[in-house]
């Protein structure tokens, strides 16, 4: 029975789930916007394409203006959610390191 003035817990349907695609990132970048927004930024970086000798390839390098680096997302956190993100990674890199296997996913409760 529910404690009095307390509301009943349910259950989160996360909506969409299957229409957004799985991104991959290997480049991060957090901002720091006043007062207490952490902004992260997820990228993608895919090596140019050179070929080549190792001395043509190595031309074709110097005269890149840029490497680019593909956005996949943009999040805006604010102090709180960036700590409930930092733990729950930090309990699934303990379970892979120890265990060795993947953990399955999690949800954080609103407090």
């Amino acid at each position: 029975m529910a404690e009095p003035g307390k509301l009943p817990s349910k259950p989160l349907m996360y909506l969409g789930l299957d229409e957004i695609p799985i991104l991959y990132s290997n480049n991060m970048v957090i901002q720091l916007n006043p007062p207490g927004e952490f902004i992260l930024t997820f990228a993608q970086i895919s090596p140019p394409m050179l070929l080549g000798t190792p001395e043509e390839q190595r031309e074709q390098a110097e005269r890149l203006e840029a490497v680019h680096a593909r956005v996949v997302a943009r999040l805006s956190l604010n102090r709180f959610r960036v700590e409930q993100l930092i733990g729950l990674l930090q309990r699934h890199l303990e379970r892979v390191q120890t265990l060795g296997s993947e953990p399955k996913g999690e949800e954080v409760e609103d407090a």
